[in-house]
């Protein structure tokens, strides 16, 4: 169990109604998370429980945090406040990453009634029925680097999305300098290639179009396995497979785009065209400190050969400002290679300093106002690239998978093309009929740049 200092923690249900129907689930964090909570939520339906929109009275409460970043805990533990006041006689579970790495945290607040770690997250549902039955103590969070099993969680539905996402890969094995996640997910583990595929199988009999592939290092898919494996082979046998048309990956890092990966994307007629790398920093000064392992000659050449191989590519980014020791040489040098490469879109998130990490040691001058000056420059450059990658497709016919839910501002139904542009679609007729276009691949012809996306025109299909 977690190191909690002498705390003595034991609960019992009996504060709690004894037949507990409905239940409620906030999600923060990745798409790894969202996948998990949404297992959680099947397989609690599973046990009879129904469903409620958080914030509604709930017999069970679960919160799934994060702790990427500072903003990611206090987010975490906002949500956690929120739910003991709006919903004081829920039994409240917290999980997720910021339970696994600091599970006192939550233990200590007066109305949490369970702690579950990441390795235990997956027995939530059989750990209720324990809960039931007998005192149960409070904190169950297990040594997560001890993990060598992966947690499969079969999904046959996706609530309320028209995108599934599978999760085929859990931890890391990386060292980066600022990144907590490998503590609070242990080391990398991977899902059989044959139960990939059959999950992606069953996805599709449900009439799923799209799958998402997420993993925390999915790039390292399969390292784990006996005999070992790799991302590019799971695809392949993907590519004939019963699946879904449309199979999207998660963020990739830039050391694994091995040749051949990037061949068969490039030839591929199920993946889709959009690729999400976490770049991080353009100085080769700071790439070392935060001990990335590639320098921005890697970088340059991989975006640029990523452009040149894979028509209609989009390709997003992550990097980070005030990284310690960033000065403003080294920002500029961040600034002007993402300047120069065909970026389609940003994320910029400022350093955040996590206990544990060693960059945690590395000493950092807090600027407030520089850190915001950096941050937006790049979000500005974000921006400029993301409009310029629009208008590429102006005048273009898309494929364009429609979401079930229409635009708030427009009521124009709306969908993602299969490089991930938002799509505003009209018609002929009225924008507000159309239901029948929901989880349908449309054609699509783009005729104007919108703030958000583009705006489309239905061809007759």
């Amino acid at each position: 169990m977690g190191d909690l200092r002498g705390l003595t923690l034991v609960k019992r249900m009996g504060d709690h109604k004894e037949q507990m129907q409905t239940l409620a689930i906030a999600t923060l964090g990745c798409k790894v998370n969202q996948f998990e909570s949404e297992s959680l939520m099947f397989s609690l339906k599973q046990k009879g429980y129904q469903l409620v929109p958080f914030g509604e009275p709930a017999d069970v409460t679960i919160i799934n945090t994060c702790t990427v970043t500072q903003r990611a805990d206090f987010q975490s533990r906002q949500m956690v406040r929120r739910a003991l006041r709006t919903n004081p006689k829920s039994l409240l579970i917290v999980t997720g990453c910021y339970a696994q790495v600091e599970p006192e945290t939550f233990a200590r607040l007066e109305g949490v009634g369970y702690v579950i770690g990441n390795r235990e997250k997956s027995r939530i549902p059989e750990l209720l029925s324990l809960m039931k039955k007998h005192p149960f103590p409070c904190v169950q969070v297990d040594d997560i680097q001890k993990e060598t099993h992966f947690s499969e969680n079969p999904l046959q539905s996706f609530y309320r999305h028209t995108r599934a996402f599978v999760k085929i890969q859990d931890g890391c094995d990386g060292r980066c300098s600022y990144c907590i996640v490998p503590r609070a997910r242990g080391r990398s583990r991977s899902l059989s290639p044959e139960k990939v595929v059959e999950q992606l199988r069953i996805l599709k009999e449900r009439g799923y179009q799209e799958v998402v592939l997420t993993g925390i290092h999915l790039g390292a898919y399969g390292h784990d396995l006996n005999p070992p494996t790799s991302l590019k082979s799971l695809l392949w046998s993907l590519e004939g497979a019963e699946t879904p048309g449309r199979i999207r990956l998660s963020s990739i890092e830039p050391l694994d785009f091995s040749p051949e990966l990037i061949s068969f994307l490039a030839n591929s007629v199920k993946v889709c065209p959009h690729l999400h790398v976490p770049v991080q920093s353009g100085s080769d000064e700071t790439l070392k400190r935060m001990n990335r392992g590639y320098d921005r000659s890697l970088i340059s050449l991989l975006i640029k050969d990523l452009h040149q191989s894979i028509p209609n590519l989009a390709i997003g980014a992550d990097v980070i400002v005030w990284f310690p020791g960033e000065t403003e040489e080294r920002f500029e040098q961040t600034w002007q290679l993402i300047e120069t490469l065909p970026f389609s879109y940003l994320h910029i998130f400022p350093f955040s300093r996590r206990k544990g990490t060693p960059a945690a040691q590395f000493p950092q001058g807090v600027d407030e106002k520089k850190i915001k000056q950096r941050a937006e420059q790049l979000r500005l450059l974000g921006n400029e690239k993301r409009q310029s990658f629009y208008r590429q497709f102006v005048g273009h016919e898309l494929k364009v998978l429609v979401e079930n839910r229409r635009d708030k501002e427009t009521g124009k139904w709306k969908g993602f093309s299969q490089n991930y542009i938002p799509v505003l679609l009209t018609h002929d007729r009225d924008s507000l009929e159309h239901a029948e276009w929901v989880n349908q691949e449309l054609r699509v012809r783009a005729i104007e740049v919108r703030q958000k996306g583009l705006l489309g025109e239905v061809l007759e299909h």
